[in-house]
């Protein structure tokens, strides 16, 4: 798969491409049912597939105020489509000059004229253009009047009852329905970062932890979690906060990971976090002693929740 990041690296493919494009937050299971709708599309016409997203997510753009969460950050996007069998992922910086543009301009400039796309496939809640008053339906007309592509929309992906959507994956991990949420995105919901330092906290109480900084990324979770933790290909247990700290007064939202029986140097490393069940939330506690003998109590139960045995690789990453 080759990333292309940003409208002017994008190379010339003139044999044409089958793509879809849209936000991809979470990359759920409806989300990989119209991925495998272009690989498949792609394969019939002989075209090379891909996949069109754009950095920041319009919401977030065009949000005033704190940001929204949301379920991956662009690194993680980048892994999950790297195991979907696709030829290319472009990246596009969503700007003022993108969202102006119309659902005409919007064709012509960057689906057709930098994409050649040849056949388009969109979800069914698809929308684009300035005031987002682009849609199938404008798609559709476009196509059938210039004969320059296709375009075919596919239907909301249903799992018990249920559309599967990043809104739906939102809701349930708002809920703590962890186990909801990982049934819509066909996996367990994770958060993956780069190891940095932090108060050293962690390690006085007798439990170091790995940090994360979510930076302008916003988490739609919080509180204290059993998880598994991948490091550089293998598998461990852990716990993990999700929050600011409200103990030692944090003001900074962050993911502290204590993995169990493990030692090392990972500063700078990349690692793989997936909430299997929260245990509690995140409160302020009177001091230090308090907290480490909660955090005696927390690890007991994430060792009850969590399978003694682990494969040697998380399939998420």
């Amino acid at each position: 798969m080759k990333f292309i990041r940003g409208i002017k690296n994008i190379p010339d493919i003139s044999s044409g491409t089958v793509l879809t494009i849209g936000n991809f937050d979470g990359i759920h299971l409806g989300h990989q049912s119209i991925i495998n709708r272009v690989r498949q599309k792609a394969s019939e016409q002989g075209l090379p597939s891909g996949v069109v997203f754009f950095e920041p997510q319009p919401k977030e753009f065009f949000c005033r105020g704190s940001k929204p969460p949301r379920l991956t950050s662009l690194h993680q996007k980048y892994y999950q489509f790297s195991k979907l069998d696709l030829d290319y992922l472009f990246c596009l910086r969503f700007s003022e000059q993108i969202a102006s543009l119309s659902p005409q301009e919007f064709i012509e400039q960057i689906l057709i004229d930098r994409l050649n796309v040849k056949h388009l496939i969109i979800g069914d809640d698809f929308q684009f253009g300035s005031g987002r008053s682009g849609n199938y339906a404008v798609l559709l007309e476009y196509s059938e009047k210039t004969g320059l592509f296709t375009v075919e929309k596919t239907p909301s992906f249903i799992l018990n009852g249920v559309r599967v959507s990043s809104t739906a994956i939102r809701n349930a991990l708002a809920a703590d329905r962890l186990d909801l949420a990982s049934s819509y995105l066909g996996r367990l919901y994770g958060i993956w970062g780069k190891v940095m330092h932090g108060k050293q906290l962690g390690r006085t109480l007798g439990f170091p932890t790995a940090n994360i900084n979510f930076n302008q990324y916003v988490a739609p979770v919080s509180g204290v979690y059993a998880v598994y933790v991948t490091v550089g290909g293998t598998r461990y247990r852990g716990m993990a906060n999700i929050g600011s700290n409200p103990t030692v007064n944090g003001d900074t939202s962050r993911l502290e990971v204590f993995i169990f029986d493990f030692s090392g140097d990972i500063y700078g490393e990349w690692i793989f976090v997936e909430l299997l069940q929260k245990i509690r939330s995140e409160v302020k506690f009177a001091g230090l002693d308090e907290l480490r003998e909660q955090l005696a109590k927390d690890r007991k139960t994430a060792e009850k929740l969590l399978a003694p045995q682990l494969s040697p690789t998380s399939d998420n990453i």
